[in-house]
This record gives structure tokens, C-alpha cells and sequence, in this order.
């Protein structure tokens, strides 16, 4: 007998239940949206799963985690353009059409972890690049990612398996 076992997270009103630990976030300045679209500044509601993490090796010298582990390069990006055959998918840049640099000079996207949201199938317009990032001071609101702490990313990280997903709800 065959046994799937999946590790659940789950984000209800800005704070990450994981197992006992709880964990405030930020998600995006207009809430969590069943429907999104480019641009809505929403965080989309459901099961997301955690695919890989994108991280500065410059800047975070010892991390650990079960998923695939991306140092990222100066020239990484996303691409957010619904005229290309890329929409929210990685890139390299210079890319000719529209798409989000993931290496910055602030800390957001020192760590990064990629959701699996509008992958399977991509549908163009319903929204890319949802990540779980290190968020802003004070944990402002985001453009649709969900954003915490440097200190709970990497526990978040740590913890984390293949078979991990985060329940928007």
C-alpha cells in the first residue's frame, strides 16, 4: 500500500500556520481574490505548491531546504507580458518583452520561493510571478506575493519538502 503524504501550510488573515508555528505575512494591497488578473494586486486564493528556490548567494551565506536551491544571477528574470510565449515563466534578460528582474539591490527577493500558480496550464492575463519573498519593512502590503520575514522565510525554507503546499484561504 502507497501512502502520499503532503505537508500543508495554510495563510488565513496574513499569518502562515505551520504545524504549531505561526508566521505574520504580507499578501497583496487588495486581499486575496479568488480571480485575479495581471496587475490586480491580489493574492490568489487556493493550493499552491512550492516548486524551487531562487536565493542571493552574496547575501544568504547558509541555507538549507529540501527543494531545489537556484543561486540567482544578475541577468534572472520572470517574465509578466501576456504577448509572450514566456508569460510567467523564468527568463534571462534582456528580454524583448516586458519582465519582472529578480536580482535586486533591496533585499525582496533575496529568497524566493516559486509557487506553481497559473503554471498548469498557463492562461495569459490571470497573473504571474506569485512568490514567497522576504517582505518590506513593517510587512507592507505586495502586488500579490506573499511576503515575511528574513528570519521566517528561512525557517519556512528549511522546512519545506517536495510534496509541500500552501493553502490560500
Amino acid at each position: 500500500m502507497i501512502f502520499f503524504l503532503f505537508m500543508n501550510i495554510i495563510l488565513k488573515n496574513k499569518i502562515i500556520y505551520l504545524n504549531d508555528y505561526k508566521i505574520k505575512c504580507a499578501i497583496g494591497k487588495r486581499g486575496i481574490k479568488s480571480k485575479r488578473r495581471e496587475g490586480d494586486k491580489c493574492t490568489p486564493r487556493g493550493r499552491l505548491k512550492l516548486r524551487y528556490i531562487f536565493y542571493r548567494k552574496d547575501r544568504i551565506k547558509k541555507i538549507k531546504s529540501k527543494l531545489k536551491l537556484i543561486p540567482l544571477k544578475k541577468n534572472y528574470g520572470w517574465c509578466d507580458d501576456v504577448r509572450s510565449k514566456s508569460y510567467n515563466k523564468f527568463v534571462k534578460l534582456p528580454y524583448k518583452y516586458k519582465a519582472e528582474k529578480l536580482y535586486l539591490n533591496n533585499n525582496t527577493y533575496d529568497i524566493v520561493i516559486v509557487t506553481d500558480y497559473n503554471s498548469k496550464p498557463i492562461k495569459k492575463g490571470k497573473g504571474s510571478a506569485i512568490f514567497i519573498h522576504v517582505a518590506k519593512k513593517k510587512l507592507s502590503p505586495t502586488s500579490g506575493c506573499i511576503a515575511l520575514s528574513k528570519k521566517d522565510l528561512k525557517y519556512l525554507v528549511s522546512t519545506i519538502k517536495h510534496n509541500t503546499f500552501l493553502n490560500v484561504i
